[in-house]
């Protein structure tokens, strides 16, 4: 049995939402960290503050651990929205919005100091990249599951 699909014309838009939006969000994302680590005295090859060795650990490590979240997660998330975008191209090119701006919204929850750190990334709209990263990963299956015919088809 083999399966054949053409790629969508709206395809492009997977590209520029979850490909090069991420990227740049990476991008975007580091500035926060690099002043930290002026502010905060965190020279390079430290990913992150040693408590009781940097005065201000802590409020390094939370503007880093943010960063560091958003590389945890944007290669499944490419991944998922790359191969799922081919059936689902419009759900996973809006969910790269959702992915790159609750990814930011994360970090700077996470880097507010005024905040309790156990809900902190949550507060300022983090939670909003799931809705992108669920959303590929739904659009994946739907595109393995019509490839195995669990539903008859494309």
């Amino acid at each position: 049995m083999t399966f054949s699909m053409e790629v969508p014309n709206s395809y492009g838009y997977v590209i520029l939402g979850s490909v090069i939006a991420p990227m740049v969000t990476g991008l975007y994302m580091g500035g926060p960290v690099m002043k930290a680590r002026k502010e905060y005295n965190v020279p390079y090859p430290n990913c992150y503050a040693t408590p009781g060795y940097h005065k201000k650990a802590d409020e390094f490590n939370r503007v880093q651990r943010g960063h560091q979240n958003y590389f945890e997660g944007i290669t499944s998330y490419t991944a998922m929205a790359v191969i799922g975008g081919l059936k689902h191209p419009l759900i996973c090119s809006v969910g790269g919005i959702f992915f790159c701006l609750g990814s930011i919204f994360y970090q700077k929850g996470y880097a507010d100091l005024s905040l309790d750190v156990k809900m902190a990334r949550y507060k300022k709209g983090g939670a909003i990249k799931w809705i992108g990263f669920f959303g590929a990963m739904g659009s994946c299956v739907s595109l393995a599951g019509s490839m195995i015919g669990w539903w008859g088809g494309q």
